[in-house]
């Protein structure tokens, strides 16, 4: 992993933007609750999808030199904002109904991925909800206007009365057709159009001008002018009626053409550009199942080499399989499973060691994995036990009877890894997330809202007697160590019990820059964008 450009320690995270921002009391609509978060390979584009099945795309914006300039010589910040801007949105995903099954299919994205770049900048990303997976290509269209046609305003007219826009001699200039453009009002004193055989010319068929039964004038040639430009989204490929079982993961290989689909108990390859047949490369189903004893909850393919991936089970194990090895990836090459010491295994001990989310590093030597307690960190070249293991919930071991009743338990939390691997950034209840420094093992609780510092400012004040001016040292003992070795936090800081509003703002769905430490956080319906 390489090193840190700065020295090591904790990052001093500033509040960037905000998107869906919500007013105090706001009730949610379920549809609006983001549950897919993911940056570009670039980070310049920015996509979440909803549980209304909808997908939101953000692009960055770059200010100029003379912007920051102003901003410094007004004594802003010296890191300057991050900032994005929308893009564009698109309907991903509608509720289908099984019939064969008599099951009903909700419009959720569950995940989705950036796929490579197209042809003059047209971006591409897969999106699944819990049966069917999606490829997506998004581009710019320019849209297009015709004029200088060489027809004359009574010519017109007789043609959208035609097409039912109207009487040809009165003064309804309500309605046009698209082709011949806006019904333009006649000069005043302009003679009026005559009419053959008693009744109205009709359309094109019928070219007679206001001075005649024929055109007379000047010939010009049709124009195209270019209008707005828009964004517009096309489903390319649609790849279903492969998964038995719900969707889980989704991840590209890094060879652009390839990708795998997780669910509990399968992963597909497919190829980009066929989606009629996939190839089943795992396959966990006993013959009896009776005798199942562990399901598949998320996969990833290693982030340079193409025939690597890994994938983690609800009994806490990671796998990791090389494709050359067998067309059908069981028997794994490696595996990562650090077991319970004898004698502290208990009801809970199974849910709790499930694995959410499992993450490469950017340079692939390190494996990230989020458990509900714990997220632990595995070189793939030593599977005896992990490198570094960070307490997340560690204060919560004592309360999982009570997160059982109340479901919690059950609740997926996402990881992910800064660019250089320094850095690792988690969700957690009460609207805050929890980073990790993985040398020198320091952690911070942060808030999602506009002054995420807020927690660490009110440990620093509880800790020194309402001054903040703390020495450096004392400051970097109360951010706490992963390794358990520090005090623990005042009580103001800890979660309230299973059922409270703090259980209930969970963070879950997250985001790191892969060439910038900026964090995109889902709180709800909202999309918080937070710089160091």
């Amino acid at each position: 992993m390489a090193a840190a450009s700065e020295p090591l320690g904790q990052l001093d995270w500033n509040f960037s933007q905000v998107f869906g921002e919500r007013t105090p009391g706001e009730e949610v609509q379920d549809a609006d609750i983001i549950s897919a978060v993911e940056f570009d390979k670039t980070g310049e584009h920015l996509a979440t999808g909803d549980r209304g099945g909808r997908v939101v795309l953000f692009e960055r914006i770059h200010p100029s030199k003379a912007a920051l300039d102003a901003m410094r010589a007004r004594g802003g910040p010296s890191i300057p904002p991050v900032e994005y801007r929308y893009l564009t949105e698109f309907q991903s995903h509608e509720p289908e109904f099984d019939y064969l099954k008599s099951l009903e299919i909700e419009e959720k994205i569950n995940t989705l991925r950036w796929c490579h770049q197209g042809a003059n900048g047209a971006r591409f990303l897969v999106s699944t909800n819990d049966k069917t997976i999606k490829l997506w290509k998004v581009f710019e269209k320019q849209m297009q206007h015709v004029s200088d046609f060489n027809l004359d305003a009574s010519v017109k007219a007789a043609h959208r009365a035609s097409l039912g826009g109207g009487s040809p001699d009165g003064d309804d200039y309500s309605h046009h057709n698209p082709l011949m453009g806006p019904k333009t009002p006649p000069p005043p004193g302009a003679p009026t159009r005559p009419a053959l055989n008693g009744s109205p010319a009709s359309g094109l068929g019928s070219p007679v001008s206001s001075a005649g039964g024929s055109f007379s004038g000047r010939l010009r040639l049709p124009s195209v002018h270019s209008t707005d430009v828009v964004f517009s989204a096309r489903c390319r490929r649609l790849y279903g009626n492969q998964h038995a079982y719900h969707i889980n993961s989704l991840s590209v290989n890094s060879d652009c053409e390839t990708f795998i689909s997780a669910d509990d108990l399968r992963i597909n390859l497919w190829h980009l550009e066929s989606s009629g047949s996939s190839f089943n490369i795992v396959d966990i189903k006993p013959n009896n199942m009776e005798d199942l004893t562990e399901v598949i909850t998320s996969a990833e393919f290693h982030p340079n080499q193409c025939n690597l991936f890994a994938y983690s089970s609800s009994k806490g194990a990671i796998r990791l399989a090389d494709m050359r090895a067998s067309a059908l990836c069981n028997n794994h090459a490696k595996i990562f499973d650090e077991q319970e010491p004898p004698g502290t295994r208990s009801f809970f001990c199974e849910i709790i060691a499930s694995i959410s989310d499992v993450k490469f590093s950017r340079d692939g030597r390190y494996i990230l994995a989020r458990d509900y307690l714990t997220v632990k960190l595995w070189d793939i070249n030593m599977d005896s036990k992990p490198v570094a293991q960070f307490k997340v919930h560690e204060h919560l071991r004592s309360k999982l009877c009570d997160l059982y009743e109340s479901d919690s338990i059950f609740d997926k939390f996402q990881c992910c890894l800064s660019d250089d691997g320094s850095h690792l950034a988690t969700g957690s209840y009460g609207n805050t997330f929890r980073t990790f420094d993985t040398h020198a093992g320091g952690a911070d609780t942060l808030e999602v809202t506009k002054t995420p510092q807020r927690l660490r400012t009110e440990r620093v004040r509880a800790a020194t007697g309402g001054s903040l001016s703390s020495s450096p040292s004392l400051v970097s003992g109360l951010m706490g160590r992963a390794s358990g070795r520090s005090s623990p936090s005042p009580a103001f800081l800890q979660p309230a019990g299973p059922g409270s509003p703090d259980f209930q703002t969970k963070i879950l769905h997250m985001a790191w820059h892969p060439q910038e430490h900026v964090l995109a956080c889902a709180a709800s319906n909202s999309l918080y964008i937070f710089n160091a």
